[in-house]
């Protein structure tokens, strides 16, 4: 692996176990203890994806996703103790593409990177990618087709455009205010009602057991993540 990870942290014993960890996994990385020096590395170095801390001690982490989503797709993971669901929204509402909470386990961090790293490359893609697949659950976009089990399977326009978001966004976290303007427009407002009857049907036709889904996960609080293999 080349990637190279800006690791935001400004705790010195975290700082050295994200590091810890990123070296026994062949990342390369550099740090940076406050936003101002974070800034300026993502500005003149080469960076791949961003680990970062919201608790700064110049700035607020918040400030530095916005600043830079104004130019950059660069996956940002934020790994931070404010565990309320509104830190969490906000952040990805911002354009962070995963949120870790403090305490966190190596296997956890290495496996969000994993998926972070995969999803971009996957996005940027040149050749645009018609073709989804997640275990055993498939989407074909030129046939406007969904497959269980490579059975081809009946869904409504409403939930084939929901799967189709999940497909390319499959590992990141998508927050029910993201989706409803997706899918029913801006001028929706924040009604998480129909919503939730639509996941509920959805979920009827693709889950075994609709109660503990496989694909379409709950992140509570938040919103809803597909999995990624």
């Amino acid at each position: 692996m080349n990637q190279t990870i800006l690791v935001v942290e400004d705790d010195v014993q975290i700082r050295k176990f994200i590091c810890y960890c990123l070296e026994n996994n062949n990342y390369q990385y550099i740090t940076a203890s406050n936003g101002q020096d974070a800034l300026r590395k993502i500005f003149y170095e080469n960076i791949d994806l961003i680990l970062l801390d919201l608790g700064l001690p110049d700035m607020d982490g918040v400030d530095i996703i916005q600043r830079l989503r104004e130019f950059s797709e660069i996956p940002i993971i934020v790994v931070s103790a404010r565990d309320k669901d509104k830190d969490k929204a906000d952040a990805l509402e911002l354009g962070a593409d995963d949120y870790l909470t403090k305490p966190f386990s190596a296997t956890e961090l290495v496996a969000r990177i994993k998926v972070a790293f995969r999803h971009f490359y996957r996005y940027n893609q040149v050749q645009i990618q018609t073709y989804y697949k997640v275990k055993d659950l498939s989407i074909d976009l030129d046939k406007r087709q969904v497959y269980l089990n490579d059975q081809p399977i009946h869904v409504t326009p409403l939930e084939y455009q929901l799967l189709v978001l999940f497909f390319k966004n499959a590992g990141k976290v998508l927050t029910t205010d993201m989706i409803i303007e997706e899918i029913y427009g801006k001028g929706y407002g924040h009604d998480t009602q129909a919503l939730r009857a639509l996941m509920a049907g959805l979920r009827r036709k693709i889950e075994k057991n609709p109660a503990t889904p496989q694909y379409i996960l709950t992140e509570i609080g938040v919103g809803y993540r597909m999995v990624d293999e």
